[in-house]
């Protein structure tokens, strides 16, 4: 009589086999995202600053992404434009608006670093910290919803804390584009590299990315340390987010496109003086 436990048996070893190597295929996707091992690139993943945290992030976006099918909607190009600015500011302060599937990819990819996500939806907040507890994620709240694109870009500049050289964050309830409400953790640091991914902005009701850009430019602005802020904007085929990249982030300050990904390179303190007009972003 046939052992109905045979074909088990039998087929075990292949499905292990077969998820070691789509581990290790994710592995080297992740580690062999530089063209070349160089120095930096070792230094970035060890030495003495390495500890049990950083690896067992890298470790669990392995294991995560070689037994889904949720992956990132980024292009690999669009990923490996971000990658290769974290990996030339290693470590970095890495500030995320939006959380998904590509979160803990993002988390790994900086490893030394300090990774905030920031995201608007609750229920994904709880959703994706049951699968990467490490995460270090912040619940936002946002005052716009997308229908209102268009009056927000003209009547901030009626709002003097919404203006260059008046205008900040934290606190500021007079203007509606400022995100006033973030964590002390967020205001406290200066981010290196932010990457905008959210908040929603395909309907009407959804908050959209007017805030999200328009804090972006001033954190941005508003840096105290060497160097210049990365800012990275996904969906550009879209007309808010082109819009508004347009009036904050500034055309002269667009250094490569790829895909629907936009980079963008702000020197602090980049506002522009026009005489009567008084001051401005771009």
């Amino acid at each position: 009589m046939r052992n109905p436990s045979r074909p088990f048996v039998m087929e075990r070893p292949l499905f292990l086999g077969a998820f070691l190597t789509i581990a290790m295929t994710c592995f080297f996707i992740i580690t062999g995202l530089s063209r070349t091992m160089n120095t930096s690139f070792s230094c970035m993943y060890t030495g003495v600053d390495s500890t049990a945290s950083v690896m067992q992030t890298q470790l669990l976006a392995i294991v995560h992404y070689a037994t889904t099918r949720d992956l990132p909607q980024l292009t690999l190009p669009e990923i490996r434009s971000l990658f290769d600015v974290l990996l030339s500011a290693a470590p970095c302060n890495f500030l995320v608006f939006g959380l998904g599937h590509d979160s803990l990819m993002w988390a790994a990819l900086n490893p030394r670093g300090t990774t905030f996500f920031l995201e608007e939806d609750p229920k994904l907040v709880h959703k994706i910290l049951a699968r990467a507890p490490a995460l270090r994620v912040y619940t936002v709240t946002y005052r716009t919803q997308l229908y209102e694109a268009d009056h927000l870009l003209s009547s901030y500049k009626t709002e003097i804390e919404c203006l260059p050289p008046h205008v900040y964050l934290q606190g500021n309830n007079k203007c509606r584009l400022a995100l006033n409400e973030l964590p002390d953790d967020v205001y406290n640091r200066e981010w290196d590299v932010i990457f905008i991914d959210a908040p929603r902005g395909y309907y009407a009701e959804a908050p959209g990315r007017m805030a999200t850009i328009f804090t972006a430019a001033v954190m941005g602005r508003t840096r105290k340390k060497r160097g210049v802020t990365h800012v990275f904007l996904h969906d550009v085929d879209r007309k808010v987010e082109k819009m508004y990249a347009e009036e904050f982030l500034c055309n002269k300050y667009l250094v490569k496109s790829v895909g629907k990904l936009w980079h963008f390179r702000i020197p602090p303190g980049a506002y522009v003086f026009q005489g009567k007009a008084g001051w401005k972003f771009c």
